[in-house]
This record gives C-alpha cells, sequence and structure tokens, in this order.
C-alpha cells in the first residue's frame, strides 16, 4: 500500500486533487494446484512473514518472501476420510505463540499445530450442521467460539473438547459470522442469514466475570452526579441487543480495531451497517 494511504498519513485517499494510486503486489500464493481456497489468514505474532491457506482439503503453511515476489510453501496437511472433505474456515489462534490454528470441515473442528502440521484436538460433530466460523478468545487461552448451519454458537475449551462449554440458541437461521470483542471479551457479535445481528454477553466465561474500573474521564457530569443509581448487579450472559437493520442474509460482522464499542455488519444486499454496543450497557460491563 502507498505509504502515502497508511494509516496516520495527512492525505485522504479520496481527495480529488491527488493522483490514482496502485498497489504493489508483494508476493502471489500459488495453491491452484491444491483446488479452490476457502480462507487466507496471517500469523497473528511474529513479523508478518506466515500465512495460512485452507484450500479444499488442504491446510498450507506459506512463508512470504518478499524479495523474490513468490511465497514458499512451507508445510502443509490435508484431510484423511470418507466424502468430499473440504475446509470451510480457520482461525489462527492468538496465543501459544502463534503455534496453533483451528479449522472447520463440514460438521468438524480440528486444532492443527503448525510446527509439525499434526493434528492437537478434534471436536467431532461440534456442530449438527456445516460449521460457518470460528473464533478465538483473545484474552483467554484455549477458549474457542464457533457457529453454524444448525443456527447454534458454542463455546468450546479446546482442552476438554467433549462438551461445549455453553451454547446460544438465539438465531433461527445459519450463522455465518462469529466474533470476540478484541478488548472486552465477554462481548461476542454474530450475524445470521435470519438478517440479524445479535450483541450478546457471556461474561461468565470471560477474562473480566466482574468487569473492571474505568476512568472518570470516561464519566459524564450528569453520571458523576448520581453514583448512587448505578446498578451494582453484576452482569448475567444472555443477549445484550438484537439488531434489524438488514434486509438481507448477514455474511460477516467484526469489531473496530480502533474502538472496542464499534461494530459493523454487511449482508447480502451489499447494505453495511455500523452500530455502537448501548452507552448504558458499555458502563454497566465497565463498573
Amino acid at each position: 500500500m502507498p505509504k502515502e494511504l497508511e494509516p496516520g498519513s495527512h492525505e485522504s485517499p479520496d481527495d480529488s486533487s491527488s493522483t490514482a494510486h496502485s498497489l504493489e503486489l508483494l508476493c502471489h500464493l500459488d495453491d491452484t494446484a491444491h483446488g479452490s481456497t476457502a480462507c487466507v489468514t496471517w500469523e497473528p505474532t511474529g513479523d508478518g512473514k506466515k500465512v495460512i491457506s485452507l484450500a479444499d482439503n488442504h491446510i498450507l503453511l506459506w512463508d512470504l518472501q518478499e524479495s523474490s515476489g513468490q511465497a514458499v510453501l512451507a508445510s502443509s496437511a490435508s484431510l484423511e476420510g470418507k466424502g468430499q472433505l473440504k475446509f470451510t474456515s480457520g482461525r489462527w489462534s492468538p496465543h501459544h505463540a502463534g503455534t496453533q490454528v483451528a479449522t472447520a470441515s463440514d460438521t468438524t473442528v480440528r486444532g492443527w499445530d503448525t510446527r509439525s502440521m499434526s493434528q492437537i484436538y478434534c471436536i467431532e460433530n461440534a456442530h449438527g450442521q456445516l460449521v460457518r466460523d470460528l473464533d478465538f478468545n483473545p484474552n483467554k487461552q484455549y477458549y474457542l467460539a464457533s457457529c453454524g448451519d444448525d443456527c447454534k454458537v458454542k463455546f468450546w475449551d479446546t482442552r476438554n473438547v467433549t462438551e461445549p462449554v455453553k451454547t446460544l440458541e438465539e438465531h433461527s437461521h445459519w450463522v455465518w459470522s462469529i466474533r470476540y470483542n478484541h478488548s472486552h471479551d465477554q462481548l461476542v457479535l454474530t450475524g445470521s442469514s435470519d438478517s440479524r445481528v445479535i450483541l450478546s454477553n457471556m461474561v461468565s466465561i470471560s477474562s473480566e466475570p466482574f468487569g473492571h474500573l474505568v476512568d472518570d474521564d470516561d464519566l459524564s457530569d450528569q453520571e458523576e452526579r448520581r453514583p448512587e443509581e448505578k446498578s451494582q448487579e453484576p452482569p448475567r450472559d444472555g443477549v445484550i441487543a438484537t439488531y434489524e437493520e438488514h434486509e438481507d442474509s448477514v455474511y460477516a460482522a467484526d469489531w473496530s480495531s480502533a474502538d472496542p464499542w464499534l461494530f459493523a455488519s454487511l449482508s447480502y444486499d451489499g447494505r453495511l451497517v455500523i452500530n455502537r454496543v448501548p452507552r448504558a450497557l458499555k458502563y454497566h460491563i465497565l463498573l
């Protein structure tokens, strides 16, 4: 990306006086020999030189060689079994020094060690139907969330995968997307082809089960004058809010990387909706 378009630059990319910029191709992932690519994900730690891609029944670890303009296939593994096994999604764990990846294929969730490309755990029949998406808890090791075509959202402890830790059944159709909040991992966002986005509070399995203090600067004068009215009841698991601005299937939902209370969702009809966590609930979580 041209330096003047990078975050922190003063030039606006849509400035009418600026000339058109072209992106520079650094590397090409030549994985056509392995099938159609379902997912590509960056290593969350390290120098950003490693990438995992999922192509049909292959999981491929690439080492990006910018100088040669080509990515080198460092190692790979493939699914073995009956039928046409294909990966649908994958997620690199932000923990364990970037050595673990979780993948979904059909109704099964698998964990992989990228050093040996060997399977470290397997959750067979994690969902009754196809698993659509995965996400790791960014603040709590071993916790993994999954969603699928059985309309359910499930939370797993990868050290004991016999039963999910929690299950949510709030959507009425396939759940396409699930995302943990980057800062406050009790906030979980899901998008579904029932055209709804649901914000849930999973405080009992979060890294902040009782909340924590908020800076006084974040409180308005009105809130400071009435401390006795603040609820002292600890938050409970459940749905915080349901957003129904979409008129078609919601295929993606994600949190802002700059503002922990801001999130966006995208539906099949091309509608992008940006929302905030309700203010009252924000302080209920923090206090």
